[in-house]
């Protein structure tokens, strides 16, 4: 019987000054504490002033360490371990992975969570929630490498009146990320193979750029203009609406600029 336990702790979407109370109390009473930043980016983490804060040094592990998952098992097997992350713990899979092998293993589980991309970029943008469908991620092209499968879920949501959450693709390891700019381009040439006429230059969508940082930006006009735009350093997160109810309409309009003159092209409820 393991006598261990290991504990997710979200950091939030900006700095470590957004981790919970319980959080950080549960980082100064364990014995071993773990992180990966690869699955999101924080605006910015002082490493070094956070585990002065805390009483303990953070070991960074790399996305092969993290999804291997052997070394954060190990530690919790006999100790109190935390895993931190950016955002709330449980949106990425691979933490939910990690979970329950640690479950598998008769070692304790705790979930302290924080805020998310998944509530975040909805709220800034005044679009309801529970009218979102599934999200869906873009890819980095590689060679022959260039899936499709996000266009059918924007437009499965599409069909049912439901917004879609697009976030965009992280390769930290090569300090990629994905800009809004190149995810409408993507979106562009999916439209060119599929040919539904879901994604043109005319289609209304949003972006939120660095969600949760005190410099975040929601813009929602035209994919034509949104390309034209600089939406700064990363992250950044688009969204393309499904029918808008009408105090929708107007949360654009005041939280994210959308141009009065497009009201007319916009599905309403």
């Amino acid at each position: 019987m393991s006598k261990g336990q290991l504990v997710f702790v979200g950091l939030g979407l900006y700095d470590e000054t957004d981790v919970s109370l319980k959080g950080l109390e549960e980082l100064k009473q364990c014995d071993t504490v773990f992180a990966e930043f690869y699955t999101t980016k924080l605006g910015k983490f002082d490493k070094k002033s956070f585990e002065s804060q805390i009483g303990k040094e953070i070991e960074v592990l790399s996305r092969e360490e993290t999804e291997k998952g052997d070394k954060i098992i190990d530690a919790a097997i006999q100790n109190s371990v935390v895993f931190l992350t950016g955002g709330d713990p449980m949106i990425a899979t691979t933490h939910i992975d990690l979970r329950l092998r640690a479950i598998k293993k008769d070692i304790v589980t705790k979930i302290i969570h924080s805020s998310s991309v998944a509530t975040a970029v909805p709220g800034l943008l005044g679009l309801q929630n529970y009218k979102f469908g599934r999200t869906t991620t873009l890819a980095f092209s590689e060679k022959e490498y260039f899936p499709t499968s996000p266009y059918t879920v924007i437009y499965n949501n599409k069909k049912m009146g439901l917004h879609s959450l697009v976030l965009l693709d992280i390769q930290a390891e090569k300090n990629q990320y994905m800009t809004a700019n190149e995810g409408f381009e993507l979106l562009l040439k999916m439209e060119k193979k599929l040919k539904k006429l879901l994604v043109t230059d005319d289609t209304i969508a949003c972006v939120v750029a660095r969600a949760g940082a005190p410099d975040s930006l929601t813009v929602a006009n035209t994919i034509h203009n949104l390309q034209t735009m600089d939406f700064g350093p990363p992250l950044h997160t688009i969204v393309i609406p499904g029918t808008l109810h009408f105090m929708e309409i107007e949360a654009l309009e005041l939280c994210a600029n959308l141009p009065i003159e497009l009201r007319t092209k916009i599905q309403k409820l």
